[in-house]
């Protein structure tokens, strides 16, 4: 079996990723930040490393002696007021790491740099399915897929010109149990499956797949990924209202009935626009989330299929599993509550 490292494996795509890598027997190291939370892997037969992707020393000692690297690091905050953070982070954190991969690696060269990228990289329009053929114009997008698109090209430009073995996985949302950080997604399965979701917004579909099948993907990447390559990375379009339904009927509770038209929607986050700018502060609904959410158009995840060998389930069985996991998670905290 592969020595592998996971860099970013207390997120909740990388610990799926690092729980995959031991039950299939390799050998494996994760590197995680000193204030990371860890549950999602406490308990995993792995080597830890403590430091960030600026950490050159602790980078180099982790990636010295592996075959395959897993990049799961992201700043995700697609609504901050000031985006300086995303491009800290998903730009020029990403570059360093790949200056110390290429480094480390002059000698005994990687497998696979697998790294995690987002599959608003990928140019989409209304009435029509995308591939990784398709590419995105920045000047129309928001800070956030600005910062993404950047990251992976850094990676695709680090195969093309130094070498490095790296392939580039355009992950959608994804769905699943053991959403320990409670994502924005991950909160609204658990809203619908305690019966507190007071309505959904209608007019937003979004493109989803569940996180275990994509943790499934980045490890074949290793395999057969092809290096300089992108792959998308998605099950398939499903609506917030389907979602939400979905979470409550496994958790046994009635799904919202009410829901919220899209121009109530828009004046929402034109609010929260407008709030941000005179208060100074970060609204997660803002005009430019909201158009972020509205970006959507069929993916073709048909590459992934053929080239690595993916076979997803259905993302509804991990919508399901990720409303039982909220389920159980407030039971055995109740339970703890009353035994205490």
């Amino acid at each position: 079996m592969s020595t592998a490292l996971v860099i970013g494996a207390n997120g909740f795509l990388g610990s799926h990723v690092t729980r995959r890598l031991v039950a299939d027997g390799h050998d494996v190291r994760v590197m995680v930040r000193p204030t990371a939370r860890t549950v999602g892997i406490d308990g995993l037969s792995v080597k830890r490393f403590i430091g960030d992707i600026w950490d050159d020393e602790t980078l180099r000692e982790a990636m010295t002696g592996c075959d395959d690297v897993y990049y799961c690091v992201v700043d995700a905050r697609g609504w901050l007021r000031d985006p300086a953070p995303l491009f800290r982070t998903n730009v020029h954190g990403t570059r360093n790491v790949l200056d110390v991969a290429v480094d480390v690696t002059r000698d005994i060269p990687l497998r696979r740099f697998v790294f995690t990228s987002s599959y608003v990289t990928v140019g989409r329009r209304r009435g029509r399915r995308a591939t990784e053929e398709d590419v995105v114009d920045v000047r129309r997008v928001t800070p956030y897929v600005r910062s993404r698109v950047q990251g992976e090209e850094l990676v695709l430009r680090y195969a093309r010109e130094r070498g490095l073995p790296a392939v580039a996985m355009c992950v959608s949302t994804t769905y699943g149990s053991g959403d320990w950080g409670r994502t924005p997604h991950g909160a609204i399965i658990a809203g619908a499956a305690f019966g507190k979701l007071p309505f959904v917004m209608s007019g937003i579909e979004l493109e989803a797949v569940g996180v275990d099948d994509a943790a499934r993907a980045i490890l074949l990447a290793a395999e057969h990924g092809r290096p300089g390559e992108r792959y998308l990375i998605s099950e398939k379009m499903i609506s917030n209202a389907e979602v939400a339904r979905i979470a409550a009927e496994a958790a046994g509770v009635a799904p919202p009935k009410r829901s919220m038209p899209l121009p109530v929607s828009y004046a929402l986050a034109a609010l929260g626009s407008a709030k941000s700018r005179v208060r100074g502060t970060d609204e997660r609904m803002s005009l430019e989330s909201l158009r972020l959410m509205r970006a959507e158009a069929p993916l073709d995840h048909s590459k992934a299929v053929r080239e690595l060998g993916w076979q997803p389930r259905p993302v509804e069985e991990s919508i399901a599993e990720a409303a039982r996991f909220w389920v159980s998670l407030r039971k055995a905290k109740r339970e703890s509550t009353t035994t205490t």
